[in-house]
């Protein structure tokens, strides 16, 4: 059985050039890229060499680059030193936040009453975030931080990041995003986007797990939250992971290098998954802008299937088609995301089925016709059994 794999806003394939460059790093960079001797200062050149390159890629100054081993930590490095170092009282965020986002922003608050948390209101179904409720909140002139993701990861909503983070710099605000959907996807400058933290792992563009950056702008004095040694500028303690480094800068290079080709095959797999799932699948919903391609990640479909089915992505891995069920198990039973129920109303989602379906360009129109030939077979199947349930 031929496997299909469309889950890459989970993790991608890994490029066979990166395993070539990690597996070079392997076998030469094992000494401690703290030590003084040759051994280790040649791992530590692999590191910088890396961080100049990103650097590069984005515009900024490479003392900005920090590693770390991937978008979860990062983005727990920049909120947590935010409130613990540059005295944060507000935070301004989001309820479509990654967990890792909003886990953090309620632990700082269970740890530190005072500070104040505000969730900007999803102004209509397709998730969108009202920017006018930011400003008034802004003009208040509370020491804050935003924190607003540029890509979501389950239904593929884009911000604005330029005009959030000029909005946040007019009103001397400081402005973080979750950039692991589009970092090394789109073309990134930091110089133009006054964007004071950033975040990422290279996992999400075929680079191995483990592995990630966080931007932080030297001049916002953020400082590290892990005691220990001075690696990463201060910012964080422990040995380099140089293997992992070297391979994010490889799959960063070739991501790059490579973006105007990989994104034309992508999108025209958007494109015809759209097609294909309107035209074989009865009362198909697209979740959030996802059918908008300015508005939405060129690599991901959102669909709300018209039947209840907490078995479909068990159902489509027999077949050997990996995709993401929209839905977290908790306790045994099926319940909606935190995201879907800011699109829907909770009864809505009892009779639906969410599927997030994400691609590369490892993938082909041919494994889209046997996803939609599969989920035709479990719809007619959902239907007849509830027929007869009815009958």
């Amino acid at each position: 059985m031929k496997k299909i794999y469309f889950d890459s806003a989970a993790s991608t394939v890994i490029d066979e050039r990166v395993i070539d460059t990690m597996m070079q790093s392997l076998r030469y960079d094992f000494g401690n890229p703290s030590a003084t001797h040759s051994f280790g200062q040649e791992g530590k050149s692999r590191i910088e060499s890396v961080r100049k390159a990103i650097a590069r890629w984005l515009n900024v100054s490479a003392n900005e680059i920090i590693f770390t081993s991937c978008g979860t930590e990062s983005n727990n490095l920049i909120i947590r030193s935010c409130i613990e170092n540059l005295h944060i009282k507000r935070i301004i965020t989001s309820p479509l936040e990654h967990k890792c986002v909003l886990e953090t922003v309620r632990d700082l608050k269970e740890k530190h009453p005072d500070i104040e948390v505000v969730f900007l209101p999803v102004k209509d179904r397709k998730g969108d975030l009202d920017l006018n409720v930011l400003e008034e909140y802004l003009q208040e002139n509370k020491p804050t931080l935003v924190s607003l993701m540029h890509g979501n990861n389950e239904v593929g909503n884009l911000i604005d990041l330029k005009f959030i983070a000029e909005l946040c710099k007019r009103y001397n605000a400081l402005f973080h995003s979750d950039t692991v959907q589009t970092m090394a996807h789109y073309p990134l400058d930091f110089s133009d986007i006054p964007i004071d933290f950033a975040s990422c792992s290279a996992h999400k563009f075929h680079g191995p797990k483990g592995s990630g950056i966080a931007y932080i702008r030297k001049t916002t004095g953020l400082k590290g939250i892990t005691t220990g040694g001075a690696q990463e500028r201060n910012m964080r303690a422990g040995t380099e992971n140089i293997y992992g480094i070297a391979g994010l800068g490889k799959s960063f290079d070739l991501a790059m290098e490579e973006l105007d080709e990989r994104r034309k095959i992508i999108e025209e797999l958007k494109h015809y998954a759209i097609e294909q799932l309107s035209l074989h699948i009865p009362n198909v919903r697209f979740n959030g802008n996802c059918t908008d391609f300015d508005k939405s990640l060129y690599t991901l479909v959102s669909i709300l299937l018209s039947f209840p089915n907490t078995m479909v992505g068990f159902q489509l891995d027999m077949r050997g088609i990996a995709v993401s069920q929209g839905s977290a198990c908790s306790s045994g039973a099926a319940k909606p995301s935190g995201t879907m129920l800011q699109l829907y109303p909770e009864e809505e989602l009892k009779n639906t089925t969410t599927l997030r379906i994400s691609f590369s360009h490892y993938n082909t129109k041919e494994e889209i016709d046997e996803l939609v030939s599969v989920l035709e077979e479990i719809r007619k199947k959902a239907s007849s059994t509830i027929h007869v349930g009815n009958g």
